[in-house]
């Protein structure tokens, strides 16, 4: 099988891309054809040696797919060959074939083609579990989302304005606030061009209730001064590639809470609850409430500039690798 592959951590540029032996399934795994893989952030991260888990090198990156089962392992009866699934691997989503956990591995949704499927679980998951275990929206409040146009922030547009949030989407150019809007932003906001407090407070005199920031950098504390009393500030990632330091008197003046927000843990220990939001999540994709966007496919050749999107801030909702 061909595989994007990882021998030494740094740039995602020094990745190659080599033929592998097929995976073979072990006991409670299968294997995984995969039609789809999609392209995350922290991938980089991972690839850089700078994420919060550090793989053992050489490795094949990527943690979703989707595609067709191709063998499982004894004991698993909860897929067959044929079957299309989404899976979560560990590593190796970045390949022809990936070997992952049946525990990992879920049926895929109908009306979802391939793309859409490897671009789903992992963003619409975070800020699922953002919004409703880590800051607990309610319908009425109003959520300032940073970093409005990327992967996992269009999708907090669409999920906090379908839990019955107003929506202001902020973002760095016209055409990531036009694409917001499509996604159901009620107001946008252009911090390049304007002060994000004071447009804030233009909009919503009173703060907002529920910031989602996977964005870090510079903008975190002048957004941590946007909000309400007993607002929520949800810290998703560092997109900008710099760590904010919050002053601590920030929280004591508004009795604020400043929330971490690490999906992939959570789900692992919280399993049963993780199923039930994508149960929730597919529930709300089939009544046309959500709506994956994916507005960029590469193959794995064209790996370079998969990345220099993601890195470059220059993605607008989801891109995917597709495989042949």
């Amino acid at each position: 099988m061909r595989a994007l592959v990882c021998k030494q951590y740094g740039s995602p540029d020094d990745l190659v891309v080599e033929d592998l032996p097929d995976p073979v399934p072990g006991p409670g795994q299968l294997i995984v054809d995969v039609a789809a893989a999609g392209i995350n952030f922290p991938d980089v991260l991972l690839i850089g040696g700078k994420y919060q888990i550090k793989n053992p090198l050489p490795f094949v990156p990527g943690r979703e797919a989707a595609g067709v089962v191709a063998g499982v392992g004894d004991g698993v009866d909860t897929f067959k060959p044929g079957d299309r699934v989404i899976a979560l691997p560990e590593t190796g989503a970045f390949a022809e074939k990936c070997l992952v956990d049946a525990t990992l591995v879920t049926p895929m949704p109908d009306t979802m083609d391939y793309a859409q499927a490897a671009g789903f679980t992992i963003t619409y998951g975070t800020s699922y579990h953002a919004l409703k275990q880590s800051a607990g929206l309610e319908p009425g409040e109003t959520v300032l989302v940073l970093g409005a146009a990327g992967g996992v922030g269009i999708t907090a547009v669409e999920i906090a304005k379908a839990m019955g949030a107003r929506v202001i989407a902020a973002a760095s150019s016209e055409d990531k606030l036009e694409f917001a809007r499509s996604a159901g932003a009620d107001e946008t906001i252009n911090y390049t061009e304007t002060s994000l407090r004071s447009a804030v407070r233009d909009r919503v005199g009173k703060g907002v209730n529920v910031i989602y920031d996977p964005v870090g950098g510079k903008l975190a504390e002048e957004a941590l001064r946007a909000l309400a009393w007993h607002g929520r500030y949800l810290v998703v990632g560092f997109a900008s590639g710099e760590i904010p330091r919050f002053p601590a008197n920030l929280a004591l003046l508004k009795e604020a809470s400043i929330i971490g927000v690490w999906w992939g843990t959570w789900a692992q220990k919280n399993p049963e609850r993780q199923a039930q939001n994508m149960h929730e999540l597919a529930e709300l994709v089939e009544a046309g409430k959500l709506e994956p966007r994916v507005t960029g496919s590469y193959t794995l050749d064209d790996f370079s500039r998969a990345f220099r999107a993601i890195t470059e801030r220059r993605v607008l909702g989801k891109v995917v690798f597709r495989m042949n």
